[in-house]
């Protein structure tokens, strides 16, 4: 009997390839996921969603596992849900405008924490450049991988780390952070 996804030995071998992918892959798409959008719930959802993708497409892909196309799978969903809220914000904005007070610098001290900071520098950098640094330092991905994630020239993507290196530490200059 053939199984849903149509590979010969049935749903034994399916329930066994998508077990092998969930242990294997589970945690670094979870972290990748937790990176790019800072917010782990959705992280996990996103890992989840995308390692259902890779077994619905298992006839096509083949049987062995496409970390590549998981990554993706994580970085166009993390992008997705950027745009919502990015929508989100554009129309609550208005609504709280008067309400919301800048925050104090004194404010801003008090959260004198190094990784913060980081996160902060990381997230002020644009979309590309942020998925770039954290595949390659958090995922510890080559330039070859990092490109057939995010669907872009290697080149691109030395490009891009490049330009986010330098903008971290420019920002963390500024700062005082960086010694």
């Amino acid at each position: 009997m053939s199984s849903a996804v149509g590979f010969p030995g049935g749903r034994a071998a399916d329930e066994a390839w998508l077990r092998a992918v969930y242990d294997a892959q589970w945690a670094p798409l979870v972290r990748l996921a937790g990176l790019l959008l800072g917010d782990t719930e959705r992280a996990d959802e996103i890992a989840q969603d995308a390692i259902v993708a890779t077994y619905q497409r298992r006839a096509r892909l083949g049987d062995e596992v496409p970390v590549a196309y998981l990554r993706q799978c994580v970085v166009n969903a993390c992008r997705s849900v950027q745009r919502h809220r990015s929508v989100q914000r554009r129309k609550l904005v208005p609504l709280f405008q008067e309400r919301v007070e800048p925050e104090r610098p004194d404010h801003v001290s008090e959260r004198d924490d190094e990784r913060t900071r980081m996160m902060a520098a990381l997230r002020s950098l644009p979309q590309r450049q942020q998925e770039v640094l954290v595949l390659r330092f958090n995922g510890q991905l080559s330039e070859a991988e990092i490109a057939d994630a995010l669907g872009v020239s290697r080149g691109a993507v030395k490009s891009h780390a490049h330009r986010g290196l330098a903008a971290l530490r420019a920002r963390l200059d500024d700062e005082g952070d960086l010694r």
